[in-house]
């Protein structure tokens, strides 16, 4: 692991794997999940792109952070990463919190991004979401993030398909969760709840090339936040993955990753000709 240093001094860690000279691929995490949560994207990104998969406040090795922080000073954290590695401009991965944390990039910094990957995001808060995150936080600070391993928090993070198989990926991804520290979850939950929702009427003035891919099973963001996000973007395109839940790149990694792949390949074939 590696460290940048925020704008207000604080350590943050990432992890730098695959192609020294290849295109830089930023990889941003969502809610409670550290650099790990790229796994199955690691090796096979690995092999044409530099990737940099960040640590966001509260998780990993960048758990020290101070409380509370916000989404944007986690989107400058990002910028201190690419600083840190001398990249001026970057293909922008984010997952769900981490694909919030893109938009903000796209909007704030539009001369780092070259693309934008929104994986299981949405671009505003729901009613329905504002009280289960709320829930979250409030059950995991007593009663630790257990609280998030039956039956009812499983269902808003793992496709039901997946989770009637009990197979080895959702073991890695709800590891993961429940290693979390649960005063850090809970700091996340308040950034993104704190968070406004005007980015949206930003998102218009995005001029890169957005690939906006959901899984057909997410519960947490579904489809109609998707469909909300490729509608907003002038240059976006929409992908679902069938029978995949909101963890959709640990479910069905091969059909996410050749997505992901088709689409930056795309883009840097377009980039060399021009």
């Amino acid at each position: 692991m590696k460290t940048a240093v925020g704008s207000d001094g604080t350590p943050i860690a990432y992890e730098v794997t695959g192609h020294r000279d290849g295109p830089p691929l930023l990889l941003l995490q969502g809610l409670g999940v550290d650099h790990r949560g790229w796994a199955l994207q690691r090796f096979p990104f690995g092999r044409r792109y530099r990737c940099l998969a960040v640590d966001n406040r509260g998780v990993g090795a960048s758990a020290d952070a101070p409380h509370p922080f916000s989404l944007e000073q986690m989107a400058d954290d990002a910028i201190a990463v690419l600083d840190a590695e001398g990249v001026a401009t970057a293909h922008v991965l984010g997952a769900s919190m981490g694909g919030v944390l893109a938009q903000i990039l796209a909007v704030r910094h539009p001369e780092r991004v070259r693309s934008l990957v929104l994986a299981c995001t949405a671009c505003r808060h729901h009613d329905w979401r504002r009280e289960l995150f709320g829930e979250w936080a409030a059950d995991v600070q007593v009663h630790g993030m257990g609280a998030l391993g039956g039956e009812e928090g499983l269902r808003w993070l793992i496709g039901p398909r997946l989770h009637r198989r009990l197979g080895v990926w959702l073991n890695l991804m709800a590891r993961l969760l429940l290693q979390a520290d649960p005063q850090n979850f809970a700091a996340q939950i308040h950034a993104i709840l704190d968070a406004s929702d005007e980015l949206r009427f930003e998102l218009a003035g995005v001029r890169v090339a957005a690939l906006v891919i959901t899984g057909s099973q997410d519960l947490l963001t579904p489809l109609g936040d998707a469909e909300e996000l490729a509608e907003l973007l002038v240059h976006a395109r929409l992908v679902e993955v069938r029978g995949a839940g909101h963890a959709l790149m640990a479910e069905q990694p091969n059909a996410f990753n050749r997505a992901v792949f088709a689409f930056l390949s795309e883009i840097d074939a377009a980039r060399a000709a021009a």
